[in-house]
């Protein structure tokens, strides 16, 4: 048995509350410095069929968790699985899969997924300097250690490795490496006066066009392609490999529902009577309207596998949400908070979003204008989103032509809001062009000589709406901004505070900053699709007291219009890809949080050509 050196310590001394390091995030540090930070400092994941594998195959190493002897006879033989260790020295922890030997000399066993990799030392470097800390802990608790081995469970096979002083120092180097980007308690107190320790670190740069990125699961989180495309890199962003989403909202309007919990199905009964079932694996999240109400297993359920659950009024108006733990990054709310109190950061940010904004519904009056009337029988509505090239009228011999001083004017009030000088100029600005908009919104609905598919328009009014068209608008941003309450808490943000509209009690303002450029391009959209080909009617709402909201009927087919529209794929104009508009919320959110971190100058609006 080779002798045993006395290691370094990471730093002069660990802070006594100093979160020790998973071995797991220091394989993922050799592997991807980015990655192991989104990991282990910011609480992200997401699975992918690798990781879900990974974890069906160590399900018989985890299934019992066995204790090394404190001090094992000379002679006593050692197999113990699903070992837990930890050191304050070397500030790491870890669960062995398999610690086998006699007396103090030990092995430990690490499993991987997949077959032996064909390299020059066996094993890839990630994987190695994990077993070597494995191997060092082991060292730290008394017993004799210099070799360790992988097996791998696909092609069964054994790795022997040996931890000579390059690994060991490769090992102590990462440890120390992600320690260091991390920046999370790593000085006592008594050495607080060396050194400055900040709140949060650094977050290491993504890989330049790197072969990992594609198959790694939170690809579509660390956004490593567009973090660089947008510093300016000579780069175009490849494809996102994120996974696909199967699941999707289960909505619920009856007054008188009682949703519980069977196995794995959502039992959905009216008046004690089964109206429905689905699948929990099919679905994305549950929206309740009214007094429908859930079981609190079935709640419970929801909540462990972060399912969200979304409350509305009866008559529509988002409510809130309830979700599980939510997300654990305190990190991307201490960036959120800290630029909200900074008024050039809130303006800036404001100045794009209604600029946006305006430039999309720009857009959707150029794209879709029918005229004030039209003789012909009207055609499907062709859904928006259609990449066209430049930014002139689109005029064809059949398709009557938006006004050219009204498309100049709205150009004119996007240039004014990128130029605004408070947010109290830009709320001037953003009212004259919404007045534009839906002055002339009227020109993009059908017109039909059965009165019944025929809507008229004559100006957006609200609290409460008092036609059919402004009951659909009112009821598509409530559910907008759902989608987006939802996606920011998703990603780590928090929708109740905003930059542009500001904070108020109960109002989620960063939902309604976010939502701004999708107005035009999903609810709007929405509401004229459902006119359009016709979908709704006016029988499916009901008039009282200079009020309007849809029926039960009517709000369902709507809803199908709506979900329609979040699951169409559009092309990024920025990024060249195609993505659908849900999927694009969470794009654009994560995007929000590269910018309020610093990594990326300017935060991308989405704006359709």
């Amino acid at each position: 048995m080779p002798e045993q050196r006395e290691l370094p310590l990471a730093f002069p001394e660990l802070a006594p509350d100093a979160p020790l390091i998973p071995v797991r995030m220091v394989n993922e540090y050799v592997y991807c410095p980015r990655l192991a930070y989104l990991m282990w400092v910011q609480a992200e994941w997401a699975d992918s069929a690798d990781t879900v594998e990974g974890r069906a195959r160590h399900k018989r190493v985890d299934a019992k968790a066995d204790a090394l002897p404190e001090a094992p006879a000379e002679d006593e033989h050692i197999h113990a699985r699903s070992v837990s260790l930890s050191s304050a020295t070397l500030g790491i922890t870890a669960k062995l899969d398999l610690v086998e030997g006699d007396g103090v000399y030990v092995t430990p066993v690490d499993y991987k997924r997949g077959k032996r990799p064909h390299v020059e030392k066996g094993a890839y470097d990630p994987e190695r300097v994990q077993l070597c800390a494995q191997g060092l802990l082991l060292r730290e608790h008394g017993y004799e250690c210099d070799s360790g081995m992988l097996y791998f469970v696909e092609s069964r096979e054994r790795v022997l490795v040996l931890f000579d002083e390059i690994l060991i120092d490769q090992t102590l180097a990462a440890i120390h490496g992600l320690r260091g980007v991390a920046n999370i308690g790593r000085f006592s107190d008594a050495a607080a006066d060396v050194a400055t320790n900040t709140a949060t670190g650094r977050i290491p740069p993504p890989l330049e066009d790197s072969p990992k990125c594609p198959r790694c699961s939170l690809a579509g989180i660390c956004l490593p392609d567009e973090v660089r495309f947008l510093n300016e890199a000579p780069i175009a962003p490849r494809p996102l490999f994120a996974r696909e989403q199967l699941s999707s909202p289960l909505y619920v309007q009856s007054p008188r529902a009682w949703l519980r919990k069977d196995e794995d199905r959502i039992v959905i009964e009216v008046e004690k009577a089964k109206a429905g079932e689905a699948r929990l694996n099919d679905v994305s999240q549950l929206v309740l309207f009214g007094s429908s109400g859930l079981s609190t297993p079935l709640l419970h359920e929801l909540m462990k596998r972060e399912i969200p659950v979304s409350f509305h009024t009866y008559g529509g108006w988002f409510i809130g949400h309830v979700v599980g733990l939510g997300h654990r990054n305190a990190e991307t709310r201490m960036h959120q908070y800290r630029q909200s109190f900074d008024p050039k950061a809130c303006l800036h940010l404001a100045r794009g979003w209604v600029a946006a904004k305006i430039a999309n519904s720009r857009t959707m009056l150029r794209r879709n204008w029918r005229g004030a009337a039209e003789e012909d029988e009207a055609e499907p509505f062709e859904q928006f989103g259609k990449e066209q090239e430049g930014d002139g009228i689109t005029d064809t011999a059949n398709k009557p032509v938006a006004p050219e001083d009204l498309l100049l004017s709205l150009k004119e009030d996007a240039h004014h809001a990128l130029r605004a000088g408070s947010l109290e100029e830009l709320l001037g600005i953003e009212g004259i062009a919404a007045r534009r908009y839906f002055q002339n919104l009227t020109h993009l609905l059908r017109h039909d000589d059965d009165p019944s598919l025929s809507f008229d328009f004559m100006g957006r009014n609200r609290r409460p709406p008092k036609d059919p068209v402004n009951a659909m608008l009112s009821f598509a941003y409530a559910m907008l901004t759902r989608e987006w309450h939802i996606a920011l808490s998703a990603v780590g943000l928090d929708p109740y505070r905003g930059y542009y509209h500001q904070p108020r009690f109960g109002r989620p303002a960063l939902a309604l900053d976010m939502m701004e450029p999708f107005r035009p391009l999903v609810a709007d959209s929405a509401v004229i699709t459902a006119i359009n080909n016709g979908e709704v009617r006016g029988s499916d709402f009901i008039r009282a007291a200079g009020s309007c909201a849809m029926s039960d009927s009517g709000r369902k087919r709507f809803i199908a219009a709506f979900e329609r529209r979040m699951g169409h794929e559009v092309t990024h104009p920025l990024f060249g890809y195609q993505l659908s508009y849900r999927r694009l919320l969470e794009v654009q959110a994560r995007l929000l949080i590269r910018h309020l971190s610093g990594e990326i100058p300017d935060y991308p609006n989405f704006v359709t050509r």
